[in-house]
């Protein structure tokens, strides 16, 4: 298929088609002056298992990757290419996406956290911990980061309850906006006395709009605690964040499902869990926790062992 013939952004007949992902690439790289006169045979595998799990940006990474290497092309910052990345989501296949998936995927780093400042675009890895000479973190081996598929199929982030919602929060900056509140978005509201205003202002005649509000500006709050519970690698804080961050999700943010919610309810109950919370753009998909790695194995009586491997999810 030649460029030319690449059917154009958000085209029907692809809505359900993975096949619009490697499309929206070389629509992409093309306006972006980076044209490619070469495809590729490839055979896609992963063991991602089901939505929420940012399958749909680590595809795009990998084909903006293999694409531009097998042309002999290259972008000058990782940050270009993630720009490249939600272009493909935001302008061709119609995906109201962020960024976030797209960053945390490419700048990983075995044992750290990523922080990501939006306003400068830095990306600062933090250590779990203390770290060796080597960059290892000896708290790393205590958990475990576990994905809790509901074996449900989520229809696209484009067709969920996550592009309602950000509708939802644009409205809402609007209104602060043509109110006299000087934000660019909700984020912006950082203090208690900011949120108050805007809570007694449009609290009781906006109470829907107002919820998704009180979710950002609690996240906010819980990030920066989270993130000084990891450097400390005080792994049970950092699950009740997790955790009260999913209640968020659930209460205030409106954007998750009773299958989600189920698969939470009973991860909640197993020993070894610090905190567990619904994934991706909600609705359905996949689940996550944070989990005490199970003890070694014990020897002698029986029950004991069987006693330690129920702390295995």
């Amino acid at each position: 298929m030649q460029t030319d013939d690449i059917p154009p952004p958000q085209s029907q007949h692809l809505t359900n088609s993975w096949a619009r992902f490697p499309m929206g690439v070389f629509h992409v790289l093309a306006g972006a002056g980076l044209k490619c006169s070469k495809g590729f045979d490839a055979v896609v595998t992963a063991n991602i298992p089901g939505g929420g799990m940012s399958r749909s940006a680590s595809l795009t990474l990998n084909l903006l990757l293999t694409t531009l290497e097998v042309n002999c092309l290259a972008v000058d910052e990782h940050s270009q290419l993630v720009d490249l990345a939600v272009a493909v989501e935001n302008e061709y296949i119609g995906s109201p996406c962020g960024n976030l998936d797209q960053i945390m995927i490419l700048y990983a780093k075995a044992g750290y956290g990523t922080h990501y400042l939006p306003k400068t675009r830095e990306v600062i890895h933090i250590p779990l911990g203390k770290v060796d000479r080597e960059g290892n973190s000896s708290a790393a081996s205590s958990f475990r980061i576990v994905a809790l598929d509901t074996g449900t199929v989520r229809p696209g982030l484009e067709k969920s309850t996550y592009a309602v919602r950000r509708r939802e929060c644009e409205e809402l900056t609007e209104m602060l906006q043509n109110a006299g509140h000087g934000i660019a978005s909700l984020a912006d509201i950082k203090d208690d006395a900011a949120y108050r205003a805007v809570m007694d202002q449009f609290g009781d005649t906006e109470p829907a709009l107002c919820a998704r509000l009180t979710y950002i500006y609690n996240a906010q709050r819980r990030f920066y605690e989270m993130m000084a519970a990891w450097k400390n690698a005080d792994m049970a804080t950092v699950g009740a964040m997790f955790r009260a961050d999913g209640h968020g999700l659930r209460d205030e943010y409106s954007i998750s499902g009773p299958e989600l919610q189920t698969m939470c309810d009973v991860v909640r109950t197993v020993p070894g869990v610090l905190g567990e919370r619904m994934l991706g753009g909600g609705d359905k998909g996949a689940a996550g926790a944070l989990v005490r790695r199970a003890p070694p194995p014990l020897t002698g009586d029986p029950r004991l062992q069987l006693n330690a491997r129920s702390y295995s999810l």
